[in-house]
C-alpha cells in the first residue's frame, strides 16, 4: 500500500522538491496547509528554509503547531527537515532575537561557533547504532546549509522509554545535531531531498516505515 504524506504548506521555500523527492521515494504527496489531511495522512513532512522566527510564525498561523502536537500525542508520524527541524526544538536564537519554538524538544538552537558559517556543502554524519532512518547510508555525505543548529541534546528518558536516537555532525570544531529520531517524530539538519542518492535512500527509509505502522 501507498504511503500518504503531506507536506506542510505555510509559506517556507523549498516545498516543491521536498513534495518530488518524497513522489520518488514512493509516497502519493499532497502539499497543502488544510488541517483535516495534515490529521489524517500517513507522514506529516514540515519544511523549513530561512529564519527561525518567521518559520515558528507560519507554522502557527495554519495551526501547524497543533496538528503536530496532536499527531504526536497519537503516535503518527511526523519529519521535520532544515528548519523544519529547528523549529521543534524549545526556542531559536537569531540576531539576539530569542524565539518560543514548539516545544517537542528542550534545548536552544543557536548559531554554529565555527570559522566559516554558513555550513554550506557535503558532510559525514556520526550515526547511533540501531538508526532505521539512516539504514544501509550510514557512511554518505548529506548535504546541509545552514547558519544555526542545536549544539546539545538534552532530553532525559526515565524508565522503559526507548532513548532518542540522535545523529551528529561536526563544521569548522562544532559539533551539532544532525538528525534525531524520537518514536513517531523524526527530523534532520541536512536537505534530504537535496541529498543525491543518500538522500533518496533516507526518505525512502521514512515513507517505508509509514507502510509498517
Amino acid at each position: 500500500m501507498t504511503a500518504d504524506v503531506v507536506v506542510l504548506d505555510y509559506g517556507s521555500g523549498n516545498t516543491r522538491s521536498a513534495v518530488r523527492a518524497l513522489e520518488r521515494a514512493g509516497a502519493t504527496v499532497t502539499l497543502t496547509a488544510d488541517r483535516a489531511p495534515a490529521m489524517d495522512c500517513d507522514g506529516l513532512v514540515v519544511p523549513g528554509v530561512g529564519a527561525f522566527k518567521a518559520c515558528v510564525e507560519g507554522i502557527r498561523a495554519v495551526k501547524g503547531h497543533e496538528v503536530i502536537g496532536r499527531r504526536l500525542a497519537g503516535g503518527r508520524p511526523v519529519l521535520g527537515i532544515c528548519v523544519g527541524m529547528q523549529v521543534l526544538f524549545e526556542h531559536g536564537v537569531e540576531h539576539g532575537v530569542d524565539t518560543p519554538g514548539l516545544d517537542e524538544w528542550p534545548g536552544v538552537v543557536e548559531r554554529l561557533q565555527a570559522p566559516v558559517v554558513p555550513h554550506m556543502g557535503w558532510n559525514t554524519v556520526d550515526v547511533p547504532r540501531g538508526s532505521a532512518l539512516f539504514a544501509g547510508i550510514e557512511d554518505e555525505r548529506f548535504y546541509f546549509v545552514h547558519s544555526y543548529a542545536a549544539r546539545s541534546w538534552d532530553l532525559v528518558t526515565l524508565g522503559r522509554t526507548r532513548a532518542p536516537l540522535v545523529t551528529w555532525a561536526e563544521h569548522g570544531g562544532d559539533r551539532f545535531v544532525a538528525a534525531v529520531e524520537n518514536g513517531p517524530l523524526c527530523a534532520t539538519q541536512f536537505h534530504p531531498e537535496k541529498s543525491g542518492d543518500a538522500g533518496a535512500r533516507l526518505l525512502r527509509n521514512w515513507v517505508t516505515a509509514l507502510g509498517r505502522r
